[in-house]
């Protein structure tokens, strides 16, 4: 009996170790991402108000090294954020289109065997705009030829990490992200330029998979 239980010790401390967030583990998860804008512009003419953004929904990536049992580096893709561009008087104007790949480096608390990993992070975010068009209502409107620069902005996460068993994992997590951007276009013709601030949060729910 005491050979059996030390061996039953012995297994679970296995299966206990396995649960981990260990120095040189790979984590790849995958679910939905959320970006909910909170900010908008001033007004872009008098007659149109200022510019607000709709909430978008797309799969999200995350990759994540962990250099160490609390410390890990990961990065964040996802499929296309497409958005809806609009004023109060006019309504939807145009279409947006951006993806933000986000750099965070993060804490881990617990120690490597603990199932239930809740976690920090913050780092840096660059978002590219990319097909930017007005749709009938802009180009009624007398608004044409629509851009949006890149941001360089500052980011910052929460999230929490339960182990289901040694390989699989879900994950929830909530990122801020601070992005900023002038949009240029032409007003009948006339070129234009409004300071926006889009400022998400991000809402993702994942399944993950240790490698």
């Amino acid at each position: 009996m005491k050979k059996l239980a030390v061996a039953a010790l012995f297994m679970s401390g296995l299966s206990g170790s396995a649960l981990a967030h260990d120095a040189g583990e790979f984590f790849m998860r995958a679910g939905t991402a959320t970006v909910r804008p909170t900010e908008g512009s001033d007004s872009v003419l008098g007659n149109l108000g200022g510019f607000n953004v709709s909430n978008n929904t797309q799969l999200g990536l995350t990759f994540t090294y962990m250099a160490t049992e609390n410390v890990g580096v990961e990065l964040l893709a996802a499929t296309p954020f497409r958005h809806k561009v609009g004023t109060g008087p006019t309504g939807d104007i145009a279409t947006v289109h951006h993806l933000p790949p986000t750099l965070m480096a993060q804490w881990y608390f617990g120690d490597a065997t603990t199932k239930l990993r809740p976690y920090i992070g913050a780092g840096v975010n660059y978002t590219t705009f990319f097909d930017e068009d007005f749709n009938d209502n802009g180009k009624e409107a007398g608004l044409s030829d629509l851009s949006l620069d890149d941001s360089w902005g500052l980011a910052g996460q929460v999230g929490l990490d339960y182990m289901i068993n040694p390989d699989w994992l879900i994950n929830m997590s909530v990122w801020y992200m601070d992005i900023d951007t002038d949009v240029h276009f032409k007003a009948n013709g006339v070129n234009q330029t409004v300071s926006t601030r889009l400022d998400p949060w991000v809402f993702m729910f994942t399944a993950g998979y240790r490698f």
